[in-house]
């Protein structure tokens, strides 16, 4: 197991940090953004609480979900957190999530972190596939995910209870040789 740290242009992704707190709780607490997420909105002492048990994880433990700070290098802020979870049943399996906040959404940051991920996974990790869920209504985040080239593989409806609703989902897929022919 190992502490990630994933470089970009303009980012790094990295390990939670008490200082995140107001740049973490600011976007957590948004209504807006976690309206697609399978989570609520979080109060200050939820996100204090959140980051406190993610800061010291390594990556690597099949079956659990590491959560990593999505850093603007040159605003030295934090924008976003993305999900990283090794299958717990084949080790070369990995399901991936990302979450920014509305003042940098479209701005090319998810496409350009989800990418990272995918050079770490593919090329460092040398793993065989990749999937991400997206809320069914979250059009943005469907063709964020058809332009970096994942696959569909499905549709499931009314799967998920969030928010007081049912909620439907798709999943998205890449392998090892699809990412080879994109990147």
């Amino acid at each position: 197991m190992e502490k990630l740290l994933i470089k970009t242009n303009r980012l790094q992704i990295r390990n939670l940090s008490p200082t995140d707190l107001d740049d973490f709780y600011a976007y957590r607490s948004d209504p807006e953004v976690i309206k697609y997420q399978s989570f609520d909105t979080m109060t200050v002492a939820q996100s204090r609480h959140f980051i406190q048990g993610q800061k010291n994880k390594l990556f690597g433990q099949p079956g659990e979900w590491i959560q990593l700070g999505i850093e603007e290098i040159s605003l030295q802020k934090l924008i976003g957190d993305c999900a990283l979870k090794i299958d717990l049943y084949d080790s070369r399996m990995a399901e991936i999530g990302i979450t920014i906040s509305q003042l940098h959404q479209r701005q090319g940051y998810a496409k350009e972190t989800i990418s990272g991920i995918l050079n770490f996974i593919f090329g460092t990790k040398k793993m065989h596939r990749v999937t991400a869920t997206v809320d069914a209504e979250n059009t943005a985040s469907i063709n964020l995910m058809n332009s970096i080239g994942f696959r569909r593989e499905a549709h499931y409806v009314e799967n998920i209870y969030f928010n007081g609703k049912w909620g439907s989902e798709v999943l998205f897929a890449m392998l090892h040789r699809e990412w080879k022919n994109i990147y």
